[in-house]
């Protein structure tokens, strides 16, 4: 999944107005940002396999501390917890936060093979094969990120015309990389690949910057 995490930040905005929209992307994309700083810290393990799916060419050989279920709920309850504490939110708000970092788990094992870790130190692993079809994958995909934009939309309003111009911006940025992903060339190597992901702090810097000129509807 790539946009379809991005759903559920964006839809989450509904059920805690009080949290950024930089704050929510941070949560629905949190494996996914931890992930690359442990392979490219030789703790976690891809490699470049074309063909292991119709969608992605990455064979994702061991990352359970960044993409296991129950590395998923330690890091949604931490994220929920520092954010409370932070700031003096109310708890409601952490609970929604926790469930947005989990569903990442949820939507990659909806979309890998069974390679989705269950337990931190256990063999067990699940996946469901969306991204076998490319056909599936771009539909679901698609009706989440709709689904998820239409929900902010409704649950925000701009505040000034940086408000309206740099959500569609980044809306539109986004269907475009995940177009580019994939139809463009696979990654030389699996530590490229980590590197460049990287890049998606820029997402969450740019979700901060639009939720600055947004307030709750």
């Amino acid at each position: 999944m790539f946009i379809g995490h991005f759903a559920v930040g964006f839809g989450a905005k509904r059920f805690a107005p009080a949290a950024s929209l930089g704050t929510l992307f941070l949560a629905c994309q949190f494996a996914d940002l931890l992930w690359p700083l442990l392979v490219i810290a030789g703790i976690e393990q891809v490699a470049v396999r074309p063909g292991a799916t119709v969608v992605t060419p990455l064979e994702f050989i061991s990352y359970p501390f960044s993409h296991s279920l129950m590395a998923g709920f330690v890091w949604g309850l931490l994220f929920a917890w520092a954010f409370v504490w932070l700031r003096r939110s109310r708890p409601s708000v952490g609970v929604v936060l926790a469930f947005v970092v989990v569903s990442h788990w949820v939507l990659d094992a909806l979309s890998h093979g069974p390679d989705m870790p269950v337990l931190i130190g256990g063999s067990l692993r699940v996946g469901l094969g969306l991204w076998n079809s490319y056909v599936a994958t771009v539909l679901v995909e698609g009706l989440l990120f709709v689904a998820g934009l239409a929900i902010y939309l409704r649950s925000t309003t701009a505040v000034d015309r940086t408000g309206s111009v740099a959500l569609w911006a980044l809306a539109a940025f986004l269907v475009i990389i995940y177009a580019a992903n994939l139809a463009g060339p696979p990654p030389p190597s699996g530590m490229a690949a980590a590197w460049s992901a990287l890049a998606m702090w820029l997402l969450v810097a740019w979700g901060y910057w639009i939720d600055r000129h947004r307030r709750p509807a």
